[in-house]
């Protein structure tokens, strides 16, 4: 499956958008809680605006930051779509009673060396796994991919779901998703190649930044997991 110039080869592409930075979460982890995000910095959305592909199939989570976020695009420049569809699916991890926790305390709490909130099998009290997010994403993904076949699809999402779709672009291997970063309101592609005989992956780029020539824009990385300092 050397290409798209293939006749029996259907391409698929991904472009995933993590949601501008919250601002206003007091430091505490929030999971799925439906909190605003800032869209106030218009450089960093013009120049996002300017590497999307313009004839896309829209999708978003079900959570408001991920709207705010695709509006911030459009008001850019980019054509606004007849419609974007909400998938509940591709909302962020639900980390059940840790939301609302102080995010240093938590961090400091857990194994030294950790990649995400917790091992990819343990359940948030009152929430999910890093699996059960890996499991609903990988799920959405394969539906849409036979919805939207040969079509470019934008879809904007956060950090953890985007790490699964990574995840699963490695071969269906969560954990090495894990290992990347996804900034805020960075381009993630994913390219789906389909024939009658087989099915693969490829990753043109992970968390690519095109505001990121001007230090004056930096401002998109929240430090998360093992980045949070841990307090003395």
């Amino acid at each position: 499956m050397a290409g798209a110039d293939k006749p029996n080869v259907v391409v698929t592409r991904w472009w995933w958008v993590r949601h501008a930075p919250v601002r206003n979460d007091g430091g505490n982890i929030y999971g799925q809680s439906d909190i605003a995000c800032d869209t106030s910095d218009t450089y960093v959305f013009n120049a996002v605006a300017k590497v999307l592909p313009r004839q896309a199939v829209w999708y978003s989570s079900n959570l408001t930051r991920t709207h705010q976020t695709a509006e911030a695009i459009w008001a850019a420049g980019f054509p606004k779509p007849a419609s974007m569809k909400w998938e509940a699916e591709l909302a962020e991890q639900n980390l059940g009673r840790w939301q609302g926790m102080n995010r240093a305390e938590f961090i400091a709490s857990r194994p030294v060396g950790a990649s995400w909130f917790a091992d990819i099998n343990e359940p948030a009290p009152g929430g999910e796994s890093f699996m059960d997010l890996y499991n609903r994403t990988r799920r959405t993904i394969e539906r849409i991919n036979s919805e939207a076949a040969g079509q470019d699809i934008i879809a904007v999402a956060h950090g953890g779901t985007i790490k699964a779709a990574v995840g699963l672009a490695l071969g269906d291997r969560p954990e090495q998703g894990l290992a990347f970063d996804i900034d805020n309101v960075s381009v993630t592609r994913l390219d789906h190649f389909a024939s009658p005989e087989r099915t693969l992956w490829r990753l043109p780029m992970v968390n690519q930044q095109p505001w990121i020539a001007d230090p004056a824009h930096a401002a998109m990385h929240q430090p998360a997991g093992p980045e949070v300092k841990k307090l003395a």
